[in-house]
């Protein structure tokens, strides 16, 4: 199909941006557009406006911050995300699996956030790396935590008027860390049926001090296995403490659909955080 009439118009800044999806209440901003596009051409979505933010520079790299934090720009396309030698194994490891080379190539982690898809695989890992994300509208910047920010499916915190900027999370936790994504893919659209992302940091003596483990693609929006959390918190990394973790029951309200039913994903969500808690402990530095 055709999507319907809109209108063109390239911001050179944020602020531009920001003044541009003020004067326009119908208006959609778009970068790498591949969720935004298939959206308007089957007219689920019929912005008036598009506002093509691909040339704001500013909205591109990943860089440390002067208290060793990791800042990801919204700009920043998945394949330099999974290439960037700052990013945590977790991150990635997500950014290498989404999709295909094309899309890994155009798609950015600001859109990908931001259209809040339930089996994107950013939002799992930002929730387990307790990342805050930073956006911008007319009254200024503001940061917004991980676990604020996903509010519901294709849902977030983020106001019609603002434009996400980027991402930050760290610094790195005293003692050791280690961080990884595990995923099933929908064979079909690489999507995650369901995907488990984990950062873990223990202290001298190897007992866990700070347990992120999160997963999307099984319910409506990205959240914390909670219990699976709370199964190695003050306890050592070790074979038993993550058998516990992927065995606790997180009390999951999953999706089901003809590709996978409510009980195979929440299955699935404990087979995956055990996996990835296994690479956490071998990854321990």
């Amino acid at each position: 199909m055709f999507p319907t009439s809109f209108d063109y118009q390239r911001a050179n800044s944020v602020q531009e941006a920001v003044a541009l999806l003020g004067k326009n209440p119908n208006a959609k901003l778009i970068a790498g557009g591949h969720s935004l596009l298939p959206a308007m051409k089957l007219r689920l979505a019929q912005p008036t406006l598009l506002i093509d933010i691909t040339r704001i520079q500013d909205l591109r790299g990943v860089r440390a911050a002067d208290d060793g934090a990791i800042m990801i720009g919204a700009l920043t396309t998945h394949a330099e995300v999974a290439a960037a030698t700052l990013t945590a194994h977790v991150v990635k490891e997500a950014a290498a699996m989404i999709g295909d080379m094309q899309v890994r190539n155009r798609g950015t982690i600001g859109g990908s956030l931001a259209h809040a898809d339930p089996a994107a695989d950013y939002p799992a890992v930002m929730l387990a790396l307790g990342a805050m994300i930073r956006v911008e509208g007319p009254n200024g910047a503001r940061v917004i935590a991980a676990d604020d920010f996903f509010t519901d499916l294709f849902t977030t915190a983020l106001q019609p008027n603002e434009v996400l900027v980027g991402v930050r999370y760290g610094p790195r936790p005293a003692g050791k860390t280690g961080s990884a994504y595990s995923k099933h893919p929908h064979p079909a659209s690489g999507y995650a049926v369901v995907g488990v992302a984990a950062a873990v940091a223990t202290d001298a003596n190897g007992v866990v001090t700070r347990a992120g483990v999160a997963v999307t693609g099984a319910c409506a929006k990205a959240q914390h296995l909670k219990a699976s959390e709370a199964a190695l918190m003050g306890k050592k990394l070790d074979a038993a403490s993550i058998k516990a973790a992927a065995a606790a029951d997180n009390k999951l309200d999953c999706l089901s659909d003809h590709y996978a039913s409510a009980d195979y994903r929440a299955h699935l969500a404990g087979v995956l955080a055990g996996r990835a808690l296994q690479k956490c402990m071998g990854r321990m530095a």
